[in-house]
């Protein structure tokens, strides 16, 4: 046999282009690209975060330092970076507030488990140790937790300021927290010993206009909707109304139907029976005692006209939403059929009335008695403003319902990670074996909250971190910092609070997140002309965040 024949043949298992990274390589870069996306929204957290500028494509502007907006606009495209896009979006859509926490959190726990990998500690190791961590700190995180109840405004108030602090809607934090608990208060509903929320009852609407300060709580629903017609009155005092599902317009027939007229008079007697019908439909309505129609689909001209003439005020192609936040606030019934319309179904309003509002008319029903759906409408001077206030109040309504939710609330100021620290440290010096350096390294990670609310307020953070520690080993357990004056407070007294779930969501996305990168040891993206396959640069290109996370 031949030399040339023993030799052995390159054999290719994978298609031309496809790109593969294996074993350390792999998992550096799936840690790197994960520490990037930490590292750029780190800066926003906390009382004295800056804020990001983001344009995209089209040239449009977003200024905000909210975690999970900022994630999403820079449509990031390496996978490892996206899962903690994802972490960011699971906190957003559970609390409502806390991403930038929870994906820094992700970040630092992937940073120290690259020192334990290096130290030749197997990742399967490293997370397991994480896995016992995060289950013994959702057990000292609700331990450390205190009680709340929806009596208890002066504290809910607190919790509202707190989730508005460092955001853009700083300046009249007061007014705004005193806003949304108002309007929590008015949508929350007691299921036996529960207190039931449901977010989306809190209508945000936003107008440029004005100043922040004139933001207003609507008990009722703003729409930005018109009257369907000039002869209807602007104002209508105690509101009667009614909700329909239906059109009030002749139906056109479900096939192409011929209507044959051989004589005018037969014309004008096809014309007046539309009209009896239309006249028939107002007839109803104002038969069921209604003064005021929101109809979920169109109005013909003609009935436009006989409401007008019959003073009743009417909009339409109202959304099913609005309208379902409509029959919540005035207790109304939504109606598919007209003809079963009764003043039984009709909802109240102390007022319904147009206003002008810049160069758009909307629909204003205020005054309902007790509205399940109520509607906060932001003011500011510029649209960039007006955006990230509606940003902070969907933060402070997601926390404040949040922590009623589990009725346990925390301190902040990284109080609550200094303590879990502790409690993490002594845990770990009950374990033998490699697992303890991982639970050693978890708790090292809790501290990068403090570290970075310090560093964001210009303090030393290892200064700050010392005092911290002292203060927490005299058992002072809600030690914070206080990012004003550079010194340790207890946060507790001076009212900085948040919702326990915060903390145990973040926890738990961030070290589920962190094993699942741990553990990928092999990456395999397929070519760019695959079906499926990674965007160009996906892996390793030169596109920076967008491009792909750079060139490791």
């Amino acid at each position: 046999m031949s030399k040339e024949s023993r030799e052995v043949q390159p054999i290719f298992i994978l298609p031309e282009g496809t790109q593969r990274s294996t074993g350390r390589t792999a998992q550096r870069t799936n840690i790197m690209a994960a520490k990037l996306v930490a590292e750029t929204i780190r800066t926003t957290l906390g009382p004295k975060g800056m804020d990001k500028m983001i344009v995209d494509s089209l040239g449009d502007v977003t200024i905000t330092n909210d975690g999970v907006t900022i994630l999403e606009e820079m449509q990031i495209s390496h996978p490892a970076a996206k899962m903690l896009v994802e972490v960011a979006k699971t906190q957003e859509d559970e609390v409502g507030d806390g991403t930038t926490t929870a994906v820094v959190l992700a970040g630092e726990l992937l940073a120290k488990a690259e020192d334990l990998i290096e130290m030749e500690i197997h990742p399967t190791v490293i997370a397991k140790g994480y896995r016992m961590a995060a289950e013994h700190a959702q057990a000292a995180l609700h331990a450390m937790s205190e009680p709340i109840t929806i009596k208890d405004t002066p504290m809910l108030l607190k919790i509202a300021t707190t989730a508005m602090t460092g955001k853009g809607a700083e300046a009249s934090k007061e007014k705004l927290a005193d806003l949304t608990v108002k309007a929590i208060k008015s949508v929350s509903e007691l299921e036996g010993d529960r207190v039931v929320i449901d977010r989306e009852n809190i209508k945000i609407e936003k107008k440029v206009g004005g100043t922040v300060e004139d933001t207003e709580l609507v008990k009722g629903i703003v729409l930005d909707k018109e009257k369907v017609h000039p002869g209807m009155p602007r104002h209508i005092q105690n509101a009667k109304i009614a909700l329909i599902d239906s059109a009030l317009e002749i139906k056109n027939t479900e096939i192409d139907a011929k209507i044959q007229i051989t004589d005018p008079s037969q014309l004008q007697s096809f014309l007046d029976m539309e009209e009896k019908m239309l006249k028939g439909m107002v007839d109803r309505i104002e038969k069921s005692g209604a003064n005021v129609v929101f109809c979920q689909k169109g109005i013909d001209d003609l009935a436009q006209h006989f409401l007008a003439k019959r003073g009743i005020y009417a909009a339409r192609r109202i959304k099913k939403s609005d309208m379902e936040k409509l029959a919540l606030a005035t207790g109304a019934q939504i109606v598919t059929k007209l003809d079963d319309l009764a003043s039984k179904d009709l909802g109240h309003a102390g007022l319904v009335e147009e206003v002008k509002m810049g160069d758009e008319d909307m629909t204003f029903v205020r005054e309902c008695k007790n509205p399940k759906s109520v509607t906060v409408l932001i003011k500011g001077g510029t649209e960039h403003v007006v955006d990230e206030v509606k940003r902070a109040m969907e933060d402070a309504i997601g926390d404040v319902a949040a922590a009623l939710k589990v009725g346990k609330v925390v301190a902040g100021a990284g109080a609550t990670e200094m303590e879990l620290s502790r409690s993490l440290r002594k845990f770990s010096d009950s374990l033998s074996g490699r697992e303890q350096l991982a639970v050693r390294a978890f708790a090292d990670a809790m501290e990068t909250i403090p570290r970075t609310l310090a560093e964001n307020a210009g303090l030393d953070p290892i200064d700050v971190l010392t005092e911290l520690k002292s203060a927490h080993d005299k058992d002072k357990k809600w030690a914070g910092i206080n990012v004003f004056t550079g010194k340790v407070m207890d946060a507790w007294k001076e009212g900085v609070i948040e919702p326990l779930n915060i903390k145990t969501q973040a926890v738990t996305s961030s070290a589920e997140v962190a094993t699942m990168i741990l553990r990928i040891d092999d990456v395999i993206a397929g070519g760019s002309g695959e079906k499926g396959g990674m965007p160009p640069g996906g892996m390793g290109g030169h596109g920076g965040m967008g491009g792909g996370m750079g060139d490791f």
